[in-house]
């Protein structure tokens, strides 16, 4: 049996910068890892290659928009495998570099699948070499999340595909419909939608993304129509299933029925622990089927603690490395600052769509009466320079257009944009910082000072000074 002081179960962001941190504090680490390659979900099947897509998309939209520059055809019965060209490369490097630094901080390795035989050992089943049992002072459980698999679709990975085999598909699809209106959902509708593919979003709420404010999601939902797609919502799916010859037909409970060539089901993901055999540790579950951690990132076992989608939302690769961090931290004893609740939601759709802080409805609910703030992207010169006119940035302020409460992106670059309103509000800065400092132009963050403007207007309006 090996002894180690802590044993993490999972390579993905949660798990890494766990790892690495109870190494770098002296101890002896183990990382439990069942793929050939360290990264989990997110490096291999998620947020890697689903983001190379997406600049994939986005070069060709910027093709056709600037087709009298261009004497080309774009070739529709293109290979999945060319419009992934450079993940390899990307994920090779990635995962060349978190094998030095695991390397580098003394972590031993174990390539296999890990489950609890008591609260403090597990026995790993190793891909090459004899199953072996670790016992450990710690254990952090950072398993990632798996795509949830609604009871009345058979997801089969050729015609009908889930978020994580939607990407191994051999060529891209003529016609593709996509199942859920959130996050992932949103994301791969649109970018499929800008490499050429039409594409049908269906689900049983009136608008996707309904998380954020209604102005964000009208203007996703007009850029995704106005670019081919097509919404469809407050529609029950009853039932999905491939006819047999070329399409796969959708039938939901109102009588619509949609055919198209491939469908992916995107109905949320769900902690991945099925393999644990958590039971015999007596490490409990909520309702949701997540992982119970209270605010020190503890399970209901006092040394064991969880991590990233295991435990889930925000289930952000972001928030999953701090809480990694985090968790080992409260393990060992480490002084840790106060977890912060001002992170940025990055949604990679096309347009891209990102928050920080309270959104317009939050504030209304919170404070009552509040000032918003919106600079339009095509009122800036840089967006008419580049074309990137679909979106604008907009920030809540209270009652008295002073305090910044929120700030909501949405376009092109907004997980970039957002990350100015995310210093602001960490540092609890006046509205008018925005008008007070320069911007470079052209710019996109001129947006921040023409927002701010709209905000200072109001205020001034509401103090007669007009």
């Amino acid at each position: 049996m090996m002894h180690v002081d802590v044993a993490v179960i999972g390579s993905g962001p949660a798990g890494q910068k766990a790892a690495v941190q109870a190494a770098k504090a002296g101890n002896k680490v183990c990382l439990i890892e069942q793929d050939n390659l360290l990264g989990g979900a997110c490096v291999h099947r998620g947020t890697i290659p689903s983001k190379t897509l997406r600049e994939n998309a986005v070069t060709i939209q910027h093709m056709h928009h600037n087709a009298k520059l261009f004497d080309q055809q774009f070739n529709h019965d293109i290979e999945m495998a060319v419009l992934l060209d450079h993940v390899d490369d990307v994920l090779k490097a990635h995962n060349d570099f978190m094998e030095k630094q695991i390397n580098r901080n003394l972590i031993v390795r174990l390539h296999g699948k890990a489950s609890f035989t008591t609260p403090w050992e597990l026995h790993v089943v190793r891909v090459k070499g004899k199953p072996m049992d670790v016992r450990a002072r710690f254990i952090i459980i950072a398993t990632g999340s798996i795509p949830r698999q609604p009871d009345n679709i058979d997801v089969d990975h050729e015609h009908i595909f889930d978020s994580d085999s939607i990407l191994s598909m051999l060529y891209l699809p003529h016609s593709l419909t996509v199942l859920g209106g959130g996050v992932i959902a949103s994301e791969y509708a649109s970018i499929f939608q800008a490499i050429g593919c039409k594409v049908t979003m269906i689900d049983r709420y009136p608008m996707p993304l309904g998380f954020l404010d209604q102005d964000l999601t009208q203007c996703f939902v007009e850029a995704f129509e106005h670019h081919g797609g097509n919404w469809i919502g407050e529609k029950k799916v009853e039932k999905v299933y491939w006819d047999g010859v070329a399409n796969v037909v959708v039938e939901c409970e109102d009588g619509t029925k949609v055919e198209s060539e491939k469908c992916l089901v995107a109905a949320g993901r769900i902690a991945n622990v099925s393999q644990l055999n958590l039971p015999a540790a007596d490490v409990e579950l909520t309702d949701q089927q997540l992982v119970q951690v209270n605010e020190q990132l503890q399970t209901t076992q006092t040394h064991i603690f969880a991590a990233g989608d295991v435990i889930g939302p925000p289930a952000l690769a972001s928030t999953s490395m701090d809480q990694g961090r985090r968790a080992t931290c409260n393990a060992l004893g480490i002084p840790n600052s106060a977890f912060s609740d001002l992170i940025p939601m990055g949604i990679y759709g096309i347009p891209e769509l990102s928050s920080v802080g309270l959104s317009e409805q939050q504030a209304r609910k919170q404070f009552g009466d509040v000032m918003i703030g919106k600079a339009p992207f095509a009122e800036i010169a840089r967006g008419q320079i580049s074309g990137n006119l679909e979106g604008f940035v907009k920030l809540i302020a209270d009652s008295k257009g002073e305090r910044l409460l929120g700030v909501q992106v949405v376009g092109e670059g907004a997980t970039e944009l957002i990350h100015i309103g995310q210093m602001a509000l960490i540092h609890q800065a006046h509205i008018d910082i925005f008008i007070e400092n320069i911007f470079n132009f052209p710019t996109m963050a001129e947006t921040y000072r023409v927002a701010a403007l709209a905000i200072a207007g109001q205020r001034a309006a509401a103090n007669d000074l007009y």
